[in-house]
């Protein structure tokens, strides 16, 4: 699947997510028209996307929900549970640690760690708050496979090479910093600023 281009990948979840959701009101089929108007995209571009993942559906019929939901999972490595890290335990870590829905997807958070010593040892839901200066140990003790970056943006690359050194090579960046990492460390950098700002340009031409 390396020849998957990129913005399909980043349209799968999209699919898995309306699937689910049409298996949930007893949905068992569906064709590209339809999935394209949950997914907001157009049946062209559904029938391109899915052909990178092989022959699936039947002409004329649609595409087994079920099936398709199992094939798209895979696809996404979704088959085994993934173990996450959230480094940075204030409120944004806390936020996302708190959100049942990475645990709905197959996303376990194992640990969170933080440098302040009023947090270092206090409970955090069924963990312990872990301390940053044990980062490259316990990323290492419990297999961590993702890092979720939540630190103040002056540590996130010093903090980023830390947790690329111990191992881990998907991290999900939610500082400013714009990271410097070796190629096989994947960084998906998420800005909710800047996704702000996109809102802002189509308000300012609507009101």
């Amino acid at each position: 699947m390396d020849h998957v281009p990129d913005q399909t990948i980043n349209r799968l979840p999209i699919y898995l997510r309306c699937l689910t959701q049409a298996r949930a009101v007893g949905i068992a089929v569906v064709n590209s028209l339809q999935l394209a108007q949950m997914a907001g995209t157009n049946a062209a571009q559904v029938r391109k996307d899915l052909s990178y993942l092989g022959e699936l559906g039947r002409r004329g019929i649609g595409y087994d929900v079920e099936g398709l939901i199992a094939h798209v999972s895979d696809v996404l490595g979704l088959t085994e549970k993934r173990r996450v890290a959230i480094v940075g335990y204030g409120r944004l870590g806390g936020a996302l640690h708190s959100y049942r829905g990475l645990a709905d997807r197959g996303f376990d958070i194992v640990a969170v760690f933080d440098d302040d010593a009023g947090k270092v040892g206090a409970p955090a839901g069924d963990l312990t708050v872990a301390s940053i200066d044990d980062l490259e140990d316990v990323l290492r003790s419990l297999d961590v496979e993702i890092v979720i970056l939540a630190t103040p943006t002056a540590s996130g690359q010093d903090i980023a090479e830390r947790v690329a050194s111990a191992g881990v090579r998907a991290i999900m960046n939610f500082t400013n910093a714009r990271l410097e990492l070796p190629d096989d460390v994947r960084v998906r950098p998420v800005d909710l600023s800047v996704e702000l700002q996109v809102l802002s340009f189509y308000l300012a031409r609507t009101s």
